[in-house]
């Protein structure tokens, strides 16, 4: 390989996901020259269209609300949802030190968060779960602060947005379903819309970010700040590596091959391997037809990039992916938009889910890492999501909108499907009718009553809480009895890898031995996640990015420091 030049960093990143600019943000801002290279045209990576939630025990935010929590009920809660996964190091590292990260990059960066005031964690029964105080949320930020840099941010599928470019986060979505129905949310709509269009004179989408577009341009700004660089389009082809240390990366950069010493060491924070040919090997045969949400420069390259300095992969997790049912719509011209059902659809009144015989399989209000789980433990790679006018008009279903809106060019395309019937409903998805209308009967029956016998759904405070709080008794429940009837194909799909580099508590990656590597760290999705392949509550890989971020770049600031100060050490010398 030849190379074209030689540049000199205190700390190279790749990639610029959460944990990478945390890492950058937290190192450039302690004084570290750092470069930020990422694969793709733009930057952000999944975590730019991601909720943007963070899931971390004791932050000042909960601390103020006066949330009943505990490191002993975090310990708990872990240890009963990973199970024989737990990795005491890494959930110690988390428990201690997550509120300090984010204590830290409140107070150093521009990364702003404010508490959920109702949000349950994803299994609620368990012994030590809370209903609110772990659960963060995106302030909403101003993209403009990016300068010329908001054009190279990472920005959501179509189908994330509304009116093509605005940005909305949870709160906003609610407001928007009780448009009709609370002048206060039709004043919060309107101010929204008239912002947007304003934007729309002067940039190509809105500049008011939320949720994880937010998150991210928030750590880039203040990275951006304190000197870091951004190489876009450029790809870590190999380590430096000396005496068994990394010191730096070679990158390929418009056709030219870089050497780029790295003084502090490298972090890998690529976003995993859910887009690459890899992935396929990690999943169950069930998911045939999977959908990933990773972009396609989430390929593996941590994995392979540790081969020559033996880096351990994570194995036997409970699972290799963060799980998600996710759609896709075809468009005429050949693009294909998919979207992931997280929080706007199955939890709602009247919607369900059916197998491909017409059958109820799962609690449609469990989470979405729980229901792809239940697809692939009954061997399903795909299902359908159905509702009724009613469901329909109030909630949307995936890509389509409620009411007003006309969803036409959904069904036209052939995302999503509408009947007169339940049997003509069957037919155009290729369900026995008969099944359906039997599952319907019953499903029916029980809605009525608020109750599911079969499943459960609305049963605990997290399926409430996914619901409609205005329909009684049971926010999740409600039959399907008013015509026309929808339905929407869903997929097994993830949300990003879990499987990666194995860690100790500083991030800094481990050989097969158990040895830590010099100058290797990951972050992210690369790091094996320290949940195991389980989804304890919302944010579990943001809260993590964070902290391990924040740890491995402080982690690499003390030994350039402690370094430096060797260096400054007089020697004495006797005659």
């Amino acid at each position: 390989m030849s190379i074209s030049e030689r540049t000199q960093f205190d700390l190279v990143v790749l990639g610029s996901g959460a944990g990478g600019l945390a890492t950058a943000a937290t190192a450039s801002r302690l004084g570290l020259k750092v470069l930020v290279v990422e694969k793709a045209e733009r930057f952000g990576g999944t975590s730019a269209i991601s909720g943007g939630a963070v899931w971390i025990h004791g932050s000042d935010q909960a601390r103020a609300a006066g949330a009943k929590d505990s490191p002993d009920a975090m310990r708990t809660y872990l240890k009963a949802v990973i199970g024989s996964g737990y990795n005491p190091p890494l959930v110690e590292a988390f428990i201690e030190q997550g509120h300090q990260a984010l204590r830290w990059l409140e107070r150093n960066t521009e990364l702003r968060y404010s508490l959920r005031p109702h949000s349950p964690d994803y299994y609620p029964d368990q012994p030590g779960a809370t209903e609110f105080g772990r659960a963060l949320e995106m302030v909403e930020y101003d993209g403009r602060h990016l300068g010329a840099h908001f054009r190279d941010l990472q920005m959501p599928p179509p189908g994330m947005l509304l009116f093509g470019g605005m940005m909305v986060n949870r709160v906003d979505i609610q407001h928007f379903l009780n448009l009709r129905r609370s002048p206060a949310s039709l004043w919060h709509c309107l101010k929204l819309m008239a912002r947007y269009g304003w934007d729309r004179l002067h940039h190509p989408r809105g500049t008011r970010l939320t949720t994880g577009n937010a998150m991210i341009a928030r750590l880039a700004s203040s990275a951006f700040a304190h000197g870091c660089q951004l190489w876009l389009r450029s790809e870590a082809q190999k380590l430096v590596i000396e005496q068994g240390e990394v010191t730096g990366v070679i990158v390929q950069r418009e056709g030219r091959t870089i050497e780029v010493q790295a003084r502090g060491g490298v972090v890998c924070a690529m976003g995993g391997f859910a887009a690459g040919q890899l992935a396929a090997t990690y999943r169950p045969d069930a998911a045939s037809e999977h959908l990933s949400m990773s972009p396609p420069s989430n390929d593996g390259a941590a994995l392979r990039l540790g081969e020559p300095v033996a880096a351990a992969h994570g194995q036997d997790l409970a699972a290799n992916f963060f799980w998600a049912p996710v759609s896709q719509l075809r468009h005429a011209n050949g693009e294909r938009e998919r979207f992931p059902h997280l929080v706007t659809d199955r939890a709602k009144p009247g919607v369900i889910a059916v197998d491909p015989g017409g059958r109820r399989f799962v609690n449609e209000s469990n989470s979405y890492h729980h229901f792809v789980q239940s697809m692939l433990s009954n061997g399903i790679g795909h299902c359908w999501l159905i509702c009724d006018a009613w469901a329909m008009n109030r909630y949307g279903l995936g890509l389509a909108r409620p009411k007003p809106v006309d969803n036409s060019a959904l069904i036209d395309a052939g995302y999503l499907h509408r009947a007169a019937s339940v049997a003509d409903l069957a037919l155009a998805i290729g369900v026995d009718p008969h099944v359906l209308q039997q599952t319907l009967d019953r499903f029916n029956t029980d809605a009525r009553n608020g109750i599911d016998p079969q499943f459960g759904k609305g049963g605990n405070s997290y399926n409430r809480y996914m619901g409609d709080p205005q329909h009684q008794p049971n926010p999740c429940l409600a039959p399907l009895s008013k015509a026309p009837f929808y339905a929407i194909r869903l997929h097994t799909g993830d949300l990003g890898s879990a499987c990666g580099l194995v860690t100790d508590a500083n991030a800094n990656v481990l050989n097969r031995s158990g040895a830590a590597i010099a100058g290797l760290y990951a972050v992210g999705n690369d790091m094996n996640s320290m949940m195991n392949g389980t989804y304890p509550g919302p944010g579990i890989t943001l809260g993590p990015a964070l902290t391990f971020g924040w740890l491995a770049a402080s982690h690499i600031a003390s030994r350039l420091q402690a370094q430096a100060t060797e260096r400054e050490q007089p020697t004495c010398t006797t005659n």
